[in-house]
């Protein structure tokens, strides 16, 4: 549990994503059996644990994380147009 609830860590993030599709004690599950195969790498390989970061998942989909966004704000009525930033300086 303390590591689903901990801040901007992969854990917390998945149990998040988890747990908004299937529920709490699923999620919890799936945090449990990511910790233990996390564990089980650790012990036969010798290798120390690195931690993806909380935002793993907005960095391997980047795509779908800009979709998402834009598309939650359509549904709140805002309308949204993209476009490039303007050069710092």
């Amino acid at each position: 549990m303390s590591a689903a609830r901990s801040k901007d860590t992969y854990l917390s993030a998945k149990y998040r994503r988890i747990a908004s599709r299937r529920g709490p004690v699923k999620a919890i599950v799936a945090v449990e059996h990511a910790l233990l195969i996390a564990i089980w790498n650790m012990i036969t390989n010798g290798a120390f644990y690195t931690e993806p970061g909380g935002d793993f998942y907005a960095r391997l989909h980047p795509d779908r994380t800009k979709q998402r966004a834009l598309d939650q704000l359509r549904k709140m009525g805002y309308a949204v147009t993209l476009g490039p930033l303007e050069a710092a300086g």
